[in-house]
């Protein structure tokens, strides 16, 4: 008999993934000149990059190597048995050949990798064939929107694409009635299945503005929806098939399982199973899509690893495994929260002109490596604004803002928000559609008549996250209408504070701002 997915997944807790634990090598020391020139690029912390076929760890560096540097690297040396695990990782990066791969060293994606050498083989081989590896990535449907923490992972996606490879979207539909408990203090809230079908429907359309999909040629994309396998799961069937393949043992030793017990937090039974769903799914790619590759974030990397694993030992396929490194600001915040609330992706959800004021507002440590990252200009183009200082530093955020938009909203959107920023910040007059690019809400004759605190607009306008928010920056000085401060906290928007026109702006602080419409 089928049951619900959530009964499937609180029983299996008990068999959970068999992969083999790793343990760091120590390092042994260096000798001969290509062990000092490839020491001398590397640089902590380092990653684990995991090779299935003899189970032993290799460890390589997360810096970049240049396309010269790739192009200087020796090809072989007698020096070659001598290596460390690390530096022969290092080599490996040195020495690839496939443009996916390439592009994800150069531009600073590529973190952990499974048989790296191999799977860079395996793709040019593909690539000189004109033919297409299936690779995917998840997302599950916890809110309606994707927000921009989750544009690395369709950028790496997008470079696959361009690269000659089919990427496979996969929606989380059925994982998302679970919840990934990875980085999380406790579990996620549970959501109904109208909820996780809205957020599905939300967060797919983004990925139409990055991806071209159909089935005219063998790199169109493609996105599925794991709910249509985890779903009609049999519970006892699932136990015997694939339960003999995990165990407590390796789930244990998980990152994220630890770090949850060491702090006392509950961690449920339905939680512990999601790493065994997330290993199915990559089963259940490679026998439907030909899956090879799975790409994600270095926190999900154990859940990718027992993947791997899992077709291997059922099904006898060799998978692959590449993540990238999780995104946080020179500051140590993690990407895609700001003091307003999340950056998100969806228009309806955060303006174009907002969106484009988040990447203008990046830090001077940060610019050059959000320009290799969220963009796709050339790296020589990048490498020409790494030696900007000072103003010249400022137009370089103004470039990753316009292009980082562009991809996401259209360039058609940059003239407006342009006159926008130029008719407020910069006293200039082009303006009749210079608010265009701002969050909008609209009061009625009445509400106008009566008055309606401005605390409560600002809250509205996204402006403050909530009323004791919009107080300080009151009292703090930050809250204008217009060019006017208002001193008030208690000040209302009537009639006569439109001075006869439809429409007024608020501003909060000096690069934030919404317009209130009379209607």
């Amino acid at each position: 008999m089928n049951l619900k997915m959530a009964a499937c997944f609180v029983a299996t807790a008990s068999l959970t993934s068999s992969c083999l634990a790793f343990s760091h090598r120590s390092m042994m020391s260096s000798s001969g000149s290509l062990r000092r020139a490839i020491a001398s690029s590397m640089t902590s912390p380092r990653p684990i990059a995991y090779n299935q076929r003899s189970v032993i760890p290799t460890q390589f560096s997360t810096r970049l190597a240049s396309t010269a540097e790739a192009e200087a690297a020796p090809s072989s040396t007698s020096d070659e048995e001598d290596l460390t695990d690390e530096e022969k990782e290092a080599k490996a990066r040195a020495a690839l050949k496939s443009p996916f791969l390439k592009t994800m060293r150069d531009r600073g994606f590529l973190f952990q990798c499974t048989n790296l050498s191999e799977l860079d083989s395996i793709l040019n081989d593909a690539t000189s064939k004109d033919e297409a590896i299936s690779a995917y990535l998840g997302f599950d449907a916890t809110a309606d929107s994707l927000h921009v923490g989750s544009l690395l992972q369709i950028m790496i996606l997008r470079h696959l694409q361009q690269s000659g490879h089919r990427p496979i979207v996969l929606i989380g539909g059925g994982t998302s009635k679970v919840g990934d408990p990875t980085g999380k203090d406790e579990s996620r809230v549970m959501l109904t299945d109208d909820i996780i079908k809205q957020n599905t429907d939300g967060i797919s359309k983004v990925f139409q503005k990055f991806l071209t999909f159909g089935d005219a040629t063998p790199t169109d994309a493609i996105m599925v929806n794991n709910d249509d396998w985890l779903s009609s799961i049999s519970y006892l069937e699932f136990l015997r098939d694939y339960g003999q393949h995990f165990t407590i043992n390796r789930m244990l030793s998980f990152e994220s399982v630890k770090q949850r017990l060491a702090r006392e937090a509950p961690f449920s039974f339905l939680e512990f199973n999601y790493m065994i769903l997330q290993a199915y799914d990559f089963l259940e790619l490679n026998r439907r899509y030909d899956a090879k590759l799975q790409l994600g974030g270095s926190d999900q990397w154990g859940n990718m690893i027992s993947g791997c694993e899992l077709g291997r030992r059922v099904d006898g396929a060799q998978l692959y495994a590449l993540t990238a490194p999780l995104i946080t600001t020179s500051d140590g915040k993690k990407m895609g929260k700001t003091a307003g609330g999340a950056v998100w992706l969806n228009a309806d959800k955060l303006s174009e002109y907002d969106y484009w004021q988040f990447w203008r507002n990046t830090s001077d440590e940060d610019v050059i490596r959000f320009l290799k990252l969220f963009t796709e200009l050339p790296l020589e183009e990048i490498e020409t604004m790494e030696g900007w200082k000072g103003a010249d530093i400022n137009k370089a955020k103004i470039v990753l803002a316009d292009e980082a938009t562009t991809l996401l909203h259209g360039r058609d959107c940059l003239k407006s928000i342009h006159d926008t920023i130029d008719s407020m910040f910069k006293g200039g007059k082009s303006a009749a559609a210079s608010t265009e690019g701002l969050n909008r809400i609209f009061v009625s004759e009445d509400e106008a008549s009566e008055g309606v605190k401005f605390i409560d607009l600002f809250v509205k306008l996204e402006l403050a996250n909530s009323k004791k928010e919009a107080r300080r920056l009151i009292q703090g000085g930050g809250a204008k209408l217009g060019e006017e401060k208002i001193a008030d906290e208690n000040a209302v928007l009537n009639k006569d504070s439109f001075g006869g026109a439809n429409e007024v702006t608020l501003r909060a602080g000096k690069k934030r701002a919404g317009v209130v419409e009379l209607q």
